[in-house]
């Protein structure tokens, strides 16, 4: 156990005894009774929400300090307390996080071969433990077969899980209607991009059982205009991602329903015109809000700052674009039918193109760099990975703590900027504590 988790687990221990009596007080039960209603909540992975229960913590202003009081996985009130328990650090309570683009994580990917309902759950689960009660599972420029097979194995698991369910409300296909030019391309195969193809696409939709949430495609390439506005019909939002697009173009796609840049200042050229780029048209449109992957490799600190005090916390969306790769050690490997390198300090490369090939770090690394990068404070970075996302996927039930929301949920403390994850808690419950990880005691099974 090293010191960051000893420190975790020590502080979580403090904050449970305090939660403990807080619980003795109010109700005057017995020991047992308790017992009885930790047993009743473990029904929550059959699809079940926890019962009554309070969590506190400080609120990511650092001043206020609340009980948040949740009844049946909602929240049922918040009370602000006017003396705060005494810890050696502080323990911080807000919102679970939202990764809007996650490929695949823990050696688990949505884009090969061999995705399984226990593989989904793993990954799930190292998501919680990363503080992410909210994650779209990304398939991106791939063969038809595969894209169809793997959005059938998602929906299906989240059919028999509705634990796993809540967690994913959805799907971001992202390809493989891009530019084939190579650096806008990114790492995506070349073979399998193409133009817009309506029947094929809604065969994937049909597979995912209607949960493509975001479709992320080049506004430039051949049939873009007329697909983006079936898209819209059904309600999907549109992602402008991997492209060229002229200021022209990005504006009529913006005019006709895009409201995403997918990882802005990635999914580019390395080369490209000082004036005639896709990057100033979306840096300067109100309506797009860009998503960024602010891990220390994809966008320097200057770039970070720029979009910071152009488009705002309410504008900026952190996301992952995690890879089955991410916290594997230092090599080359074989990934999405290419070779990548990962370097020592966790930069994910694609040599062939000179580009990036995904990322390595969940979606708390973005929040400590935007802290630490782009100068921002900690609700405005959490505003980035939680009620942002929220807002724009009109995932009403969630990114905010206010009353009648899902209570999802995380306690924390921070250190040099980084979130240490005390407890991941998903409508009510707790899916990840840090003090029982320490001790050897793995996540409930989800398929009870």
């Amino acid at each position: 156990m090293n010191l960051k988790q000893m420190k975790a687990r020590s502080l979580l221990l403090i904050y449970q005894k305090h939660k403990f009596e807080n619980m003795r007080r109010k109700h005057q039960k017995t020991i047992s009774f308790i017992l009885l209603i930790i047993v009743f909540s473990t029904s929550f992975l059959c699809g079940l929400k926890a019962q009554d229960v309070t969590y506190s913590g400080f609120l990511p202003d650092g001043r206020t300090f609340v009980k948040v009081h949740v009844s049946d996985g909602l929240i049922e009130r918040i009370t602000p307390i006017l003396q705060a328990p005494v810890t050696e650090e502080k323990i911080y309570i807000a919102p679970g996080l939202i990764d809007t683009q996650v490929n695949g994580y823990a050696s688990v990917s949505f884009n090969a071969g061999g995705l399984t309902d226990e593989r989904i759950q793993k990954l799930t689960e190292a998501m919680w433990k990363e503080g992410i009660t909210t994650f779209f599972p990304t398939i991106i420029t791939n063969s038809a077969t595969l894209i169809t097979k793997n959005l059938e194995i998602l929906s299906q698991s989240l059919k028999d899980h509705p634990g796993l369910a809540h967690s994913m409300p959805g799907f971001f296909l992202e390809g493989p209607y891009i530019s084939p030019v190579d650096g806008f391309r990114g790492a995506h195969q070349k073979e399998w991009v193409r133009l817009p193809d309506w029947e094929e696409f809604k065969s994937f939709y049909d597979a995912a059982g209607g949960k493509i949430l975001q479709v992320g495609l080049a506004p430039e390439i051949e049939g873009a205009v007329d697909f983006i506005k079936k898209c819209r019909e059904l309600g999907i939002t549109i992602a402008l991602a991997h492209h060229n697009a002229s200021a022209a173009q990005v504006e009529e796609a913006v005019n006709l329903g895009a409201r995403v840049s997918t990882h802005l200042g990635n999914g580019c050229a390395n080369m490209i015109h000082r004036h005639d780029n896709p990057l100033w048209p979306q840096l300067a449109n109100d309506q797009l809000v860009a998503s960024i992957i602010a891990d220390g490799h994809h966008l320097r600190k200057e770039e970070l700052q720029v979009f910071y005090k152009v488009k705002g916390p309410g504008h900026l969306m952190l996301v992952s674009d995690a890879t089955e790769l991410a916290g594997m050690p230092a090599g080359t490997y074989q990934w999405n039918g290419k070779e990548v390198v990962m370097t020592e300090d966790g930069m994910l490369k694609y040599p062939a193109q000179d580009v990036l090939a995904g990322a390595s770090f969940p979606v708390r690394t973005g929040i400590k760099n935007m802290m630490r990068l782009a100068g921002c404070n900690l609700e405005e970075a959490l505003q980035m990975a939680t009620i942002t996302p929220a807002n724009v996927y009109n995932l009403i039930d969630r990114g905010e703590i206010s009353e009648g929301m899902s209570a999802d949920l995380i306690l924390f403390t921070v250190e040099d900027d980084e979130l240490i994850i005390l407890e991941t808690i998903l409508q009510g419950k707790v899916v990840y504590s840090a003090a029982r990880h320490a001790q050897g005691h793995e996540t409930e099974e989800l398929s009870r």
